[in-house]
């Protein structure tokens, strides 16, 4: 079988940050890689949920909702896959991620869709810890650019 894009990369030194994954059609991927791929530990099932809930939540009432595509946790849980489309500029996708992680590192409250009717894990959510992950991402994002979104090669 051929090998997929996303294999190609160097995860050994990969750092934490935004980088364009893929494109296909009107379509693109970026991977927000939170943790240093085999060099940290992972992200908790609970914060990534709650991550994922409050990200996708708030992207998606955001004025771009009609360009987003998908937020979700990678299998590996060092990151997350944000897909949109390319109504969206590099420099809106990297702001809006920045609005989306500051509102989940901000966020009070009962995390939206997070009811036994409305999830299919609702007790798997860790606030607190959500908060903190988003917040230690949004800092490392502030000032991330367009340039900066091609994966590093060495």
């Amino acid at each position: 079988m051929k090998k997929i894009a996303s294999f190609t990369i160097d995860h050994t030194i990969l750092p934490k940050g935004m980088y364009i994954s893929r494109i296909d059609a009107d379509c693109i991927t970026y991977d927000i890689r939170m943790r240093l791929p085999n060099r940290e530990e992972v992200m908790t099932n609970g914060a990534i949920h709650t991550i994922e809930h409050l990200f996708a939540t708030f992207v998606r009432n955001s004025p771009f909702s009609d360009s987003i595509i998908y937020f979700g946790p990678m299998g590996c849980r060092t990151g997350f896959y944000f897909i949109v489309r390319d109504t969206v500029t590099k420099k809106q996708a990297i702001s809006l991620t920045v609005d989306a992680l500051r509102f989940c590192a901000e966020f009070e409250g009962e995390i939206p869709g997070a009811s036994e009717k409305e999830c299919g894990n609702y007790k798997d959510h860790d606030l607190h810890t959500a908060k903190k992950e988003a917040a230690l991402m949004a800092e490392i994002l502030e000032n991330w650019t367009v340039e900066k979104l091609v994966y590093p090669t060495k």
